[in-house]
């Protein structure tokens, strides 16, 4: 389980593009996506990375640290929704990020979203994966695996939600699993 190449070379591409430079990222696993925004960013670029989960991040570690950007990462174990609400509490934190990635936790996409947009600078961009959930959104409900009905219908919820959020501009793109670029506006 890791973001897709390809998906890796459009956040790549999204990142040079807007010069980001502060990030979040919520969902590590052993850090692909992680490595690949550290690698994008300049040198004193910084990343708030979130995950529950610190031994798969520790997996990929010897890499970051092979690619000399661990300097870059602030990794905190911890539930994204507390990490995200202590970064409001610090007003200057509101507006202050560049760019987000999600990929975690997919019942509160709507919940980061809500924090993430306040925490992000006009013109930022924020991307979501798997938002095509293994292609089931475009399926009707009964050719849906039992197992994947669940994210399914949490997927199908939260690409109404950004769809109709005026406050960005949103492209879904059919990379991987489906990422889901927005730009507040």
């Amino acid at each position: 389980m890791a973001t897709a190449p390809d998906a890796g070379q459009q956040i790549a591409l999204l990142l040079k593009m807007i010069n980001a430079k502060k990030t979040i990222e919520i969902g590590v696993f052993t850090g692909y996506s992680l490595l690949l925004t550290a690698l994008t960013i300049p040198q004193d670029g910084k990343i708030t990375a979130i995950d529950m989960n610190k031994d798969t991040y520790e997996m990929g570690l010897p890499v970051i640290k092979k690619a000399g950007v661990e300097h870059k990462i602030n990794f905190i174990q911890s539930p994204a929704l507390t990490v995200l609400d202590e970064l409001l509490e610090n007003h200057e934190n509101r507006g202050s990020f560049d760019f987000a990635f999600v990929d975690a936790d997919k019942v509160n996409y709507q919940k980061y979203h809500e924090r993430l947009w306040q925490l992000l600078k006009v013109g930022g961009i924020i991307v979501y994966d798997n938002t095509l959930w293994f292609g089931t959104v475009a399926m009707p409900e009964e050719s849906t695996k039992e197992e994947l009905k669940p994210g399914r219908l949490h997927t199908i919820e939260f690409n109404r939600f950004l769809a109709a959020d005026n406050r960005f501009q949103i492209s879904q793109v059919p990379l991987g699993d489906g990422i889901t670029i927005c730009r507040r506006l």
